[in-house]
């Protein structure tokens, strides 16, 4: 009983960084503010960082692809919030990045690159919609979108680093994966 109240009140602490990352109020300007949000909360953190961790295992030698693709959609998607243009299920599809990186990682999928393009690509857009959407009014738009593509950079490298390194011991790697995928659930019905 002690456990199961102590991972839940765990899992209420870390919730509360994830819904901070949502309040459409930022006290910073520009490059900075970009810079900082990928950082705010647990959910962006998480799902930039399995980008990298899943991308060390589908393509070891080309890694960089999809942190490409996730970058560059993601800016796309955040084009489209500051141009006024809704996203359904941002939020939603947020949490269940989150849920889906964990669980490739924990079975060890291995798509094809077109496909795992493909599926980092829509998580990508739902991440920048909420990157957009949270730029504050009047901020300079290519600053702050080069602020949280440069974050965004430096998690999925962070992200590859350590997917390789973990990669050496599968348990280790399936296991963030399933505590990834546990939080995504979390996220999904929190």
């Amino acid at each position: 009983m002690r456990l199961t109240t102590a991972f839940l009140a765990g899992l209420a602490v870390l919730a509360a960084p994830a819904a901070l990352a949502h309040t459409g109020v930022h006290p910073l300007d520009g490059f900075l503010a970009g810079f900082t949000h990928p950082f705010a909360g647990l959910d962006h953190l998480l799902a930039m960082l399995g980008v990298g961790l899943w991308a060390a295992a589908v393509a070891p030698r080309r890694a960089w692809l999809l942190p490409l693709v996730f970058v560059a959609v993601m800016a796309a998607g955040a084009g489209l919030a500051v141009a006024g243009l809704p996203l359904a299920g941002e939020e939603t599809g947020i949490a269940a990045s989150v849920l889906l990186l964990g669980l490739l990682m924990a079975s060890m999928a291995r798509l094809g690159i077109g496909h795992a393009a493909l599926l980092v690509g829509l998580f990508a857009l739902f991440h920048g919609h909420a990157h957009g959407a949270e730029m504050a009014a009047g901020a300079d738009f290519s600053a702050y979108a080069a602020g949280f593509a440069a974050a965004t950079a430096l998690l999925h490298i962070a992200g590859i680093a350590l997917g390789w390194s973990l990669l050496r011991v599968p348990v280790l790697y399936r296991g963030l994966g399933g505590l990834m995928g546990a939080w995504g659930t979390f996220l999904l019905f929190a």
